[in-house]
C-alpha cells in the first residue's frame, strides 16, 4: 500500500502559487523584528528549528526570529488554551488543534489547505538496542515475558495514542477480534516498564537502558541514530501513519502566514526529512542519515493504516480509546492487577 504517499499528492503549482502570494503580501513587521511563538510537542524541536533558519534566508524571513516552546502535546496544547503565547502550533494530534479551534483560538477551516492542515508525517516504529539482542521482529513479541517496554502516556502525550493505536491496528489488521485486540493490548500494557511524559522523554529513558523496546516515532528514532546513539529500528508490517497538524492563531502576527508556508515548501520539507519525518509533499528527494537504508529512508510499510480510513477519525477514537474511563483506562487498570 502506499496510503501515505497517496495524501502527499500535493501539486507543486498549488504551493507555489501560495507561497507567491504570501511572498508578496509581506508582513510589515517582518523587516522590523519580527518574533514569532512556536508551541510544539516535544519531538520536532529540531526539525523546526532548521527549517527556522532556512526561512530567515528568504525574503519573507528577513528580520524574524523565533521563541519555542516544546514539551507533551495535550500539555501544550492545553496551555495555549488557557492563554500562552502562540502564532503558531505544531501538535501530534489533530485534536490537540481542535481543542483550539474550540476555545476561539484559531480557525474552524485551519486544515482546508493542500496537505488538509498536516506538516510533518512519521509512522510507529519499535526501537531496540544495537544488535536487536531480544530478536524483536514485530508487535507480537511485545506480549513475551523477556520484554520491557518504554512508552509515552497517553494522558498527556500525542505519540503515545499514535503507539497504542498502531498496535491495536496490528491486532485487527491480523485477524483478531476487537476483543482479542484489547487483549492484546492488555498484554503489551503488562509488559509497559515505564510510561513517559512525552515522546522526547521515553527516548530519554530508553537511553538510559530502562526498558529494552522503545515504542516511537520512525523520525525520532533516526535522530537518535543521527546523535550517535546506539539503536536499531523495526518498521513493523502493520504500522499506523502518524499526521501531525500545523496552524496559525487567530491574532498571529501576519508573518505566521509565511512561515507555515515555508514549513509546507520543499524546502522546509527537506529540513523535516533530514531529520528522520516524511515529507508530506512530493518531490522532496535527500538522503537521511541515521535510516536503515539511507538512501531510501522511508519505505512503505505492507499494511499502513490510516485515522481516518481504518480508525473512523479522531472523535471516535477519542471517545472509544482515550477519554477518562475509556478501553484504554480499563486495559492498563486490568494490566496492573493482572
Amino acid at each position: 500500500m502506499k496510503t501515505w504517499k497517496s495524501r502527499l499528492a500535493v501539486t507543486a503549482t498549488a504551493l507555489a502559487a501560495v507561497l507567491g502570494m504570501t511572498a508578496c503580501s509581506g508582513g510589515a513587521s517582518g523587516a522590523n523584528g519580527t518574533q514569532l511563538s512556536i508551541v510544539g510537542f516535544a519531538v520536532p524541536e529540531t526539525a523546526n528549528k532548521a527549517i527556522a533558519a532556512k526561512f530567515q534566508q528568504t525574503d519573507a524571513g528577513k528580520g524574524v526570529t523565533f521563541s519555542g516552546s516544546y514539551g507533551a502535546s495535550g500539555d501544550q496544547s492545553r496551555k495555549v488554551a488557557a492563554g500562552a503565547k502562540a502564532d503558531y502550533v505544531h501538535f501530534s494530534l489533530q485534536s490537540d488543534v481542535t481543542r483550539l479551534v474550540k476555545a476561539g483560538l484559531v480557525d474552524e477551516d485551519w486544515n482546508k489547505n493542500a496537505t488538509k492542515g498536516i506538516v510533518s508525517d512519521s509512522v510507529v516504529v519499535l526501537v531496540v538496542p544495537k544488535g536487536n539482542p531480544q530478536g524483536i521482529k514485530g508487535w507480537e513479541d511485545l506480549t513475551r515475558p523477556d520484554v520491557k517496554i518504554i512508552t509515552p502516556d497517553p494522558k498527556s502525550s500525542g505519540s503515545a495514542r499514535w503507539n497504542i493505536l498502531g498496535a491495536y491496528g496490528h491486532a485487527v489488521a491480523s485477524g483478531k477480534t476487537e476483543a482479542q485486540a484489547s487483549d492484546f493490548l492488555k498484554k503489551i500494557f503488562a509488559n509497559v516498564t515505564q510510561w513517559a511524559g512525552s515522546g522526547r522523554e521515553a527516548t530519554e529513558a530508553f537511553d538510559k537502558k530502562v526498558g529494552n523496546v522503545l515504542i516511537s516515532y520512525e523520525n525520532e528514532a533516526i535522530l537518535a541514530r543521527q546523535k550517535g546513539k546506539d539503536y536499531d529500528y523495526i518498521v513493523p508490517n502493520d504500522t499506523v501513519l502518524i499526521e501531525n497538524p500545523g496552524a496559525i492563531l487567530k491574532k498571529a502576527d501576519p508573518k505566521a502566514k509565511d512561515w507555515l508556508n515555508f514549513v509546507l515548501s520543499k524546502d522546509g520539507q527537506t529540513e523535516f526529512a533530514k531529520t528522520g519525518f516524511r515529507p508530506v509533499i512530493d518531490g522532496v528527494k535527500t538522503e537521511v542519515k541515521g535510516a536503515n537504508d539511507p538512501a531510501n529512508p522511508f519505505p512503505t510499510p505492507e499494511h499502513l493504516l490510516t485515522v481516518e480510513k481504518d480508525f473512523g477519525g479522531w472523535t471516535t477514537v477519542d471517545k472509544k480509546f482515550f477519554a477518562d474511563g475509556a478501553l484504554i483506562d480499563q486495559l492498563r487498570a486490568a494490566a496492573v492487577k493482572k
